[in-house]
């Protein structure tokens, strides 16, 4: 179990997926960054200057001035302006996933298919030998094919 465990570990599909795991973790980092920084902003603004990362209700019946005013009070609370960037981010993320597959799927599908090579053999029915295929009487056994 221990020599399989590490047939796995060193196989190169398990390396392939550990890079991806870091890269994605990375671009997602990316797409968080891109929609809290530059595409909630001007959303923001065009809806009357509302910060979406500050927008909540806190749960507990007091105001708070700002969301980092609510996190230092330990308040709970429904963050509704973290939770539109989170989605918004995600639904970002998904459709570049997306199209990146799809494009990964096109060039896969125009790559040429290997056929395997026609067999040049059969096996004779009486002796189990290989033969080939043009034959009509077995060179071993002397069988009519």
């Amino acid at each position: 179990m221990l020599s399989e465990f590490k047939k796995f570990l060193i196989s190169g599909n398990v390396v392939d997926m550990a890079v991806g795991f870091i890269f994605g973790a990375a671009f997602a980092t990316v797409i968080k960054s891109l929609v809290s920084n530059i595409i909630m902003p001007p959303v923001g603004l065009l809806m009357g200057g509302v910060d979406f990362s500050s927008l909540f209700i806190a749960l507990d019946g007091k105001e708070y001035a700002s969301l980092s005013a609510l996190d230092a009070a330990g308040a709970p609370a429904i963050k509704l302006g973290v939770f539109a960037n989170d989605v918004i981010s995600f639904t970002i993320l998904g459709f570049v996933m997306f199209m990146m597959v799809k494009a990964y799927n096109k060039l896969k599908a125009t790559e040429p298919a290997v056929e395997p090579a026609a067999p040049t053999t059969k096996v004779c029915g009486e002796c189990a030998m290989a033969i080939p295929l043009a034959a009509k009487t077995c060179p071993y056994c002397k069988s009519a094919q």
